[in-house]
């Protein structure tokens, strides 16, 4: 190892993904971690969100994977978005899920300022450049709503995001059949306002999926 890179490490200490315990390999997760968030991505969970729209999550939104997700999306871990793209993908391989291209749920823009990047974006970009699929913003947010965590129960989440997206880039949505990711599902509430906009912009089909879901 170079000096530089041990000082780094010194800095900087390698912690896993999930646990954030510190590790001492390349790997970013530790070895629990690897096995017990492999077990748990095998379960293939799927989430009805509407009556013709279902999500697929490969992990549950509790314990580590709650803290994990809570430091990519406040805390500037956007690094994690390669290790989650890996089960993202063991997610799509396993449910032979298919499509004609990606698109994300967007933040709004003064959300994305402040937190730098989008952290949905950066999801379908990892499984984008491990498919090859056009990976093409499709959505606008209208307007910065308060926080889905933050809103209440499911009818008080689905009047929070009610008119808050418009398709964009319409001849990309068109007659194609859309693979739609977010990084957190719970009631569905904003990913099937989402797909009701593409929907209306002529997708023929959208598959949602996402890294976690909370327990029914």
């Amino acid at each position: 190892m170079r000096i530089w890179d041990r000082l780094l490490d010194l800095l900087f200490p390698r912690r896993c993904v999930f646990c954030h315990k510190l590790i001492e390999t390349e790997d970013p997760m530790c070895r629990d971690c690897r096995r017990i968030i492999s077990l748990m991505a095998a379960e293939r969970h799927k989430k009805k969100i509407s009556a013709s729209v279902d999500c697929y999550a490969p992990l549950l939104y509790e314990g580590d994977v709650r803290a994990s997700l809570l430091r990519y999306k406040f805390q500037g871990q956007s690094v994690y978005a390669e290790v989650y793209g890996e089960f993202l993908s063991k997610c799509i391989d396993e449910n032979e899920i298919s499509c004609d291209s990606i698109t994300w749920v967007p933040l709004s823009r003064r959300r994305l300022h402040r937190r730098g990047y989008d952290q949905a974006r950066l999801l379908a970009e990892q499984i984008a450049s491990r498919y090859g699929y056009p990976c093409v913003p499709m959505l606008k947010k209208l307007r910065d709503n308060p926080a889905q965590s933050r809103t209440g129960d499911a009818a008080k989440r689905k009047a929070n995001v009610a008119g808050v997206y418009a398709a964009i880039n319409e001849e990309q949505i068109k007659g194609k059949r859309i693979l739609l990711v977010d990084d957190i599902v719970t009631t569905g509430a904003t990913l099937s306002e989402a797909v009701k906009m593409l929907k209306a912009a002529g997708a023929v089909e959208i598959i949602c999926i996402a890294l976690a879901q909370k327990r029914d």
